[in-house]
């Protein structure tokens, strides 16, 4: 783990209310698709939580560039985001965490909500870019069509990958084809997939929710041991 500087590059509009922010680090550091980050604006006080935020990376290891992504509040940390401009240096402390892809696993599946998605993004992108042999599953719940993140990148990953993804609305019946209206429970898991023995499972997301997918999982049939959870808070 390293604490650096980083300059920002740019602000890319994922949905009306979450936003990408990239970075370009000052010097080279590695890490693991899955990982994540704190960005500090208030270094000289690591305690303060209203400037200081975990983030996951939501892009593959080994760019010019890193980038998160948030679903912007009317925090001070949010505040400070968006008030970034081309060439702004913030303090970041990376690689976090160890919820990453393991070797040999080429059966995997996420189960995610919301903002989760972040995670979910940097494996998949590290996937495809390396040509790994992984046959991959996504679960995605939402409240709305309007709410999905990252919906380009994953429909055109379904398209010329061996990545299977549903939709879940919770809110409001969807408008486009490829969108359930429901919640992601056991039987959704289950008639959506037979084979949750043999896959390893990711959970990302706020922490009611991650617990509530976790015995959505084991009922759906999956391995305690292969199943990894994080819980997004304060994001």
């Amino acid at each position: 783990m390293k604490v650096f500087t980083a300059d920002f590059v740019e602000k890319i509009r994922r949905t009306d209310s979450v936003a990408s922010f990239r970075f370009k680090p000052a010097e080279p550091f590695s890490f693991a698709a899955g990982q994540f980050l704190q960005v500090m604006f208030d270094p000289q006080n690591p305690a303060d939580k209203e400037l200081n935020k975990y983030l996951s990376f939501s892009s593959a290891p080994g760019k010019e560039y890193i980038e998160v992504t948030k679903r912007l509040s009317e925090s001070q940390f949010s505040a400070r985001l968006k008030a970034l401009k081309s060439g702004d240096e913030v303090v970041v402390k990376a690689p976090l965490g160890k919820c990453v892809l393991g070797p040999g696993q080429e059966r995997i599946a996420f189960v995610v909500g919301g903002i989760g998605i972040t995670p979910v993004i940097s494996m998949l992108e590290d996937v495809y870019a390396r040509k790994l042999n992984v046959d991959a599953a996504l679960f995605y719940s939402n409240r709305s069509e309007a709410d999905i993140a990252f919906k380009p990148e994953l429909d055109h990953w379904r398209a010329s990958h061996r990545l299977r993804v549903f939709y879940y609305l919770t809110d409001c019946p969807p408008r486009g084809k490829g969108c359930i209206f429901g919640r992601i429970n056991s039987q959704a898991l289950k008639e959506n997939l037979d084979d949750w023995p043999e896959r390893q499972v990711f959970i990302f997301g706020p922490p009611k929710m991650v617990e509530v997918m976790k015995a959505a999982c084991l009922e759906a049939g999956c391995l305690p041991e292969k199943i990894e959870t994080e819980s997004f808070l304060g994001y």
